[in-house]
């Protein structure tokens, strides 16, 4: 492994392990359960949303990091009551130092009307998480014996035995502004969340204490009609911050009748040192829908002077249930 590679090694190990940042999904705008706990049962009317989402970032380096998510929600309506409930599981695993990660959440939100064909929904989430190194297979310098070439089983380093798969409780929390404007087919929607509110301790470490980062996101979408009644357009933003570092997504999607082609660039406005770049990705995305199923496909082409990474590939698929009470198979929200 040349000196780049071993560079940006550190730095994504320092950023897994001490800032300890989330994985960041592109098609978020696809899925926005994976930024806010306020979606769960966003699709209304007894429906049932499901899906997941694959990740694999950085093929052309030695430390490839792939991510995975899946998640279920329905909505449930009553005469005084509008909720939904669902759970999601994400895991990720670094391929370069056997870094593993897994969560898995239980979602609830609410929906209220506060106004004429305005909603809002505030949602919680709640979950335990996992993560390890696989410390316990490697050996430590004072181990070996280099005239005998035994290895001890055991290290006289503090660190070597103290050492354990952390589990930790996480919790978050979100609200939605929803309107609907059924004369025009018009819609739009803003959002924030707070992610790990209660900052969980995630070191590998026994008496360390590493607190995982608050992660904000401020979120909006605009949808309305272009062309015809079977095509839209949504514009989407989404901006995230985590300790010192921030992240602000916004393009088109276009949506013609089932097939779907969007764009989006990835920026770093806080531009937190002289060598980081406004501009760090531009994202590609391609969809399709047949009958309740939505396929998609997206590549991010990196633009900075990380190197040549292979860029970050995204491979999804949701399902949406047929609406109970509508008069009419009501499109998707997204």
């Amino acid at each position: 492994m040349n000196l780049k590679h071993t560079i940006i090694f550190a730095l994504v190990f320092m950023s897994c392990t001490v800032n300890a940042q989330d994985p960041i999904f592109t098609q978020s705008n696809n899925m926005p359960i994976t930024l806010n706990p306020g979606f769960t049962g966003f699709e209304d009317n007894g429906r049932v949303y499901a899906g997941m989402l694959s990740r694999m970032q950085w093929p052309g380096l030695d430390l490839n990091i792939n991510t995975q998510y899946a998640f279920v929600n329905q909505s449930f309506e009553g005469n005084r009551l509008a909720f939904g409930v669902g759970i999601n599981a994400h895991w990720q695993r670094e391929s370069f130092n056997n870094y593993n990660f897994f969560q898995f959440n239980v979602n609830y939100a609410q929906r209220f009307r506060i106004a004429d064909q305005w909603y809002f929904r505030p949602g919680i989430e709640v979950g335990v998480g996992n993560k390890n190194n696989r410390f316990r297979n490697l050996t430590l310098g004072d181990q070996l014996n280099i005239n005998t070439g035994v290895i001890n089983p055991v290290s006289v380093d503090p660190l070597g035995n103290n050492t354990r798969n952390f589990f930790f409780m996480d919790f978050s929390t979100g609200v939605v502004f929803e309107r609907i404007e059924n004369n025009n087919d018009i819609s739009y929607w803003f959002g924030a969340s707070a992610k790990h509110i209660n900052r969980p301790d995630v070191s590998f470490v026994e008496g360390e204490n590493s607190k995982l980062d608050m992660l904000i996101s401020l979120h909006a979408t605009y949808r309305f009609p272009f062309l015809n009644d079977d095509s839209k357009v949504l514009i989407t933003t989404n901006y995230l911050r985590q300790g010192q570092f921030d992240r602000l997504d916004l393009g088109p999607l276009f949506q013609l009748d089932q097939f779907l082609v969007g764009v989006t660039a990835a920026t770093n406005p806080a531009k937190n040192s002289k060598n980081r770049h406004l501009v760090t990705s531009v994202n590609g995305f391609l969809g399709m829908e047949y009958s309740s199923f939505r396929f998609g496909v997206s590549y991010d082409h990196n633009v900075s002077k990380i190197g040549n990474t292979g860029g970050v590939y995204e491979f999804s698929l949701t399902f949406l249930s047929e609406c109970k009470y509508c008069k009419r198979n009501r499109q998707r929200k997204r």
